[in-house]
């Protein structure tokens, strides 16, 4: 086992260099804070709230063609006119097109389209006549001109315009509203989950002073995480939703480690030891653990990269980033602060039972009682997370729209008009590109009257040649970001249609996102369990335990897509996580954003708990009293912590963006739920079940394990 104990080595090296230079250590890491808050907080205007394209599909090829050749360029913003008197009254005429000019002289608008300036178009106008579509395109295909394009035009002109009332929808507009709520819902949480936390951190270091560790280890990996985030956007696209899942994992990892490391530093000063030599084993024990936990985390997390949507790859980076940063505050900076305070670290104490934790007390004694009738307990919480896992066969796949704003958001209220209003998807329609189609006249004559005969399109344009290119634009029916614009795609591509042609728009963007996830989902899996059972096999040298580890983490996650689908997908308990509008779906990026997470945090928890019996156990206790030990050293940290961590992710179900909200509820009742049923009940229960065989694992295996 030496190649694997040079690691802690590596810990002890550690520990002796902090104690050396604590205050030059601390000093130099708060000053690359504070620059790397100063320099980061410039992410916040680099930020996208699209990345839902797959930019390696059949529909991102089209979309290129379109642009390229045909030089199409897509509406950035889409505003719904009504009139009073109807669509062709002298006084609405007038009045739109005094409006169209106006328009038109904003600079950043290269120009415009309506239903007047068409000449009338009836593709333009209402089912009832009395409203009609204006166009809006921009100069800039820069995501940040478009949002603040979309945020001008929305503030200037939703709403009454003399005789006119204007809806105004469109990417740019919708980028600008979910950007400026997801901004306020950060401020809002942060100002409740904040100050609820250090005052539940109090409680349960009991101290004033060590309640503030967290913060220190939460803040800088937040700060720390906006610096690279910031740098990353010079070179790809971020995010916006990324911010949530910093502002969540910081805290909640700083609340983790925090306690992980202040705990173990607590308990060798009240053993006898010096302050440096405390600071010195916690690092080798406590730190050992921490930065396996981080790794375990870093890997979950950073399957998400794998997948071909900005949308989740920004997590990966973000969420990635984020657990480094406070595996470094945890492992470098707080150390150093130990170092520094060493026994005023239990100064204005204000619970004394929380600054000696108890040899033996009731985690203790529930470990035993759940180990002398280990059976029963695994039947009944297999029961209770069968019942809460039932409701995913009701889960149904669908991709952010408009409808992830309140129903009362004025973006939101505009694409309802446009859906009830209007025949079609104007402004969404499927693109067809036939390469060299002029060349097959014929051909493409058939194929378009049986693309016209699909159930769901309204009509189909005549073809535009441009030399030998042909395009062709087909308006359905039904939202494109659905199943049933999925479905739509592939009844159309099940069509015979000429050599080369490409199927685009927003619909087959969405089935080739869906296709390209549904692709990718089995190489993530493989790396995340791969990666974690071989991480765990290497932590705790065992072949069962990093097994069972994974099945107990996929049970919990079932539980936990069950209560989101009973929720999110069947509108149940609105009352409790707050009114969002219920489409009937849920967005897949996001039940595979929190399903990564939820694991991560689970795997986070299931080191904190392994890392203290496996110590029991190598000291020479049997499996029994290593579990109940282990289980009394570690579970009040764990559940504290999971509490902790469950009210920062708590608080984004104050969001009004329903993919937050969904986020924040996922994660939160992921981490209770593991943290009271899984690791109280279920693991004690299965580590007596299988009593010494937890610990095999080959004999040529065991030099690639590390000791505790």
């Amino acid at each position: 086992m030496c190649k694997i104990d040079e690691k802690v080595i590596m810990f002890e090296k550690l520990g002796s260099a902090i104690v050396r230079r604590k205050k030059l250590i601390f000093t130099l890491f708060v000053a690359a804070i504070i620059a790397s808050g100063g320099i980061g907080s410039a992410v916040f205007g680099k930020l996208e709230s699209g990345g839902y394209s797959d930019l390696d599909s059949d529909s991102a090829k089209a979309f290129e063609y379109l642009t390229d050749v045909f030089k199409v360029k897509e509406p950035v913003i889409v505003l719904v006119v009504e009139t009073k008197d109807g669509l062709t009254k002298p006084e609405s005429v007038a009045t739109a097109t005094k409006l169209e000019q106006e328009i038109k002289s904003i600079p950043e608008v290269e120009s415009t389209l309506s239903y007047w300036s068409a000449g009338g178009a009836p593709s333009l106008k209402s089912n009832d006549g009395n409203s009609a579509f204006l166009f809006i395109y921009s100069k800039s295909i820069a995501w940040e001109d478009i949002e603040s394009l979309g945020k001008q035009v929305g503030k200037k002109y939703d709403g009454n315009y003399e005789n006119l009332r204007i809806y105004a929808s469109g990417t740019g507009v919708f980028a600008s509203a979910i950007n400026k709520k997801i901004a306020d819902d950060i401020k809002l949480s942060e100002a409740i989950s904040i100050p609820l936390t250090f005052i539940l951190l109090v409680f349960v270091f009991g101290g004033l002073v060590a309640s503030g560790m967290p913060l220190l280890v939460g803040v800088s990996a937040i700060l720390g995480s906006f610096l690279v985030m910031y740098l990353l956007t010079l070179f790809t696209g971020v995010s916006i939703f990324a911010l949530n899942l910093i502002t969540g994992l910081g805290l909640g990892l700083g609340i983790d480690y925090s306690l992980l490391i202040v705990n173990r530093f607590r308990e060798e000063l009240h053993a006898g030891k010096s302050v440096d030599e405390a600071v010195k084993r916690t690092v080798s024990t406590a730190g050992k653990t921490v930065f396996y936990s981080g790794l375990t985390i870093v890997i979950t997390l950073a399957s998400l990269m794998l997948f071909p949507l900005m949308f989740l790859k920004s997590f990966g980076y973000a969420g990635v980033t984020v657990v480094v940063m406070a595996v470094l505050g945890s492992l470098v900076a707080l150390p150093a602060l130990l170092a520094i305070l060493g026994k005023r670290i239990d100064k204005a104490v204000i619970r004394k039972s929380a600054i000696t934790p108890k040899e033996d007390g009731r985690w203790a004694q529930t470990a035993r009682f759940v180990m002398r009738r280990p059976l029963a307990v695994v039947v009944l919480s297999l029961v209770i997370l069968s019942i809460l896992a039932a409701p995913i066969k009701n889960i149904v796949f669908s991709q952010v729209d408009s409808r992830v704003l309140p129903a009362n958001n004025p973006a939101a209220f505009a694409s309802k008009i446009i859906s009830d209003r209007f025949p079609g998807q104007e402004g969404n329609p499927v693109e067809i590109v036939i390469p060299k189609g002029a060349l097959v006249q014929p051909e493409v004559t058939k194929y378009i009257s049986e693309v016209a005969k699909v159930d769901g399109i309204v009509r189909v344009s005549q073809p535009q040649i441009l030399g030998e290119d042909v395009r062709i634009t087909a308006v359905h029916s039904m939202p494109p970001r659905t199943l049933k614009g999925e479905s739509l795609i592939k009844d159309i591509r099940e069509i015979k249609s000429p050599e080369g042609t490409l199927i685009g728009g927003i619909a087959a963007d969405y089935a080739d996102t869906q296709i390209g996830i549904a692709k990718t989902m089995p190489w993530a899996l493989a790396w995340i369990a791969v990666g974690v059972l071989i991480l765990l096999f290497v932590f705790t040298g065992s072949i069962i335990l990093p097994i069972k580890a994974v099945i107990l983490n996929i049970l919990s996650l079932a539980a936990t897509l069950g209560a989101i689908t009973w929720i999110f997908v069947d509108g149940h308990l609105r009352w409790l996580v707050g009114d969002f509008t219920v489409t009937g779906a849920v967005d897949t990026g996001s039940i595979i954003l929190v399903a990564v997470v939820a694991f991560g945090l689970s795997m986070d928890y299931e080191l904190f708990l392994l890392s203290r019996i496996k110590e029991e156990h190598d000291a020479g206790k049997s499996n029994i009293e290593s579990v109940a030990i282990g289980l009394q050293r570690s579970a009040r940290i764990i559940t504290a912590a999971a509490g902790l961590l469950a009210i920062v992710f708590a608080s984004f179900i104050i969001s009004g963006v329903t993919s937050i909200k969904m986020l924040g509820f996922g994660v939160a009742f992921a981490i209770l739920l593991d943290a009271t049923l899984v690791r109280a009940l279920l693991v004690p229960a299965l580590m007596r079940l299988f009593g010494e065989r937890n610990w095999w694992a080959p004999k040529s295996m065991k030099r690639f394990t590390i000791n505790h």
